[in-house]
């Protein structure tokens, strides 16, 4: 959908980001990897979570998904509550909570707006399937455990459309941020 890029485009713009995909990355380096062993012995390579073995197996039972769940989302937590600590400290009055299963997971009741990323179907499909090492069943198995594209649209409070180049998302993100500071403004007069 662009969503790593457009929150490079709100990175640029100022905004402090916290991705959990690379808090993930960095929990498979680090705090997770004891934890994985204990269920995937065998997708621990030279002390770290080997991604493409940890994916391989929960392909051949998806059941697992929640296993690792049970061990992963608490750790993305605390790392997302101490982000939020240290930029309320630093005086920041918009941060970005980069989170890919928002809905999925609950993550949307944490928040105080919801901006979902989106483009049409077939242009999300020719970037997924153009990553490394992506299969149409891999992204078939990616798209059965999201929350359909139009409900989160219709649960969004701002849809930023990346289906029309960078320069339109990033005049978006624009829009966007000039929006918000408009409403803390009139909050802050009431």
């Amino acid at each position: 959908m662009g969503k790593t890029t457009t929150a490079t485009l709100f990175a640029d713009e100022g905004v402090p980001v916290n991705d959990a995909d690379q808090v993930v990355h960095d929990l498979y380096r680090s705090d997770a990897v004891e934890p994985i062993r204990a269920m995937f012995p065998d997708v621990i390579v030279d002390g770290v979570v080997d991604r493409k073995k940890l994916s391989e197996n929960l392909a051949k039972n998806p059941a697992k998904f929640a296993d690792l769940e049970a061990v992963v989302h608490p750790l993305v937590r605390a790392r997302e509550k101490a982000f939020l600590d240290e930029q309320r400290a630093l005086g920041k009055k918009v941060v970005v909570l980069d989170i890919p299963l928002l809905f999925e997971t609950g993550a949307d009741r944490r928040v105080d707006k919801i901006v979902v990323v989106s483009c049409e179907p077939a242009v999300q499909r020719q970037r997924v399937l153009s990553r490394p090492g992506m299969t149409p069943e891999k992204f078939e198995l990616i798209l059965s455990r999201q929350t359909p594209d139009a409900e989160k649209r219709a649960r969004a409070d701002y849809v930023i459309d990346t289906g029309h180049g960078i320069d339109m998302a990033r005049s978006q993100v624009k829009t966007l941020l000039k929006k918000l500071g408009e409403q803390a403004e009139r909050a802050k007069d009431a």
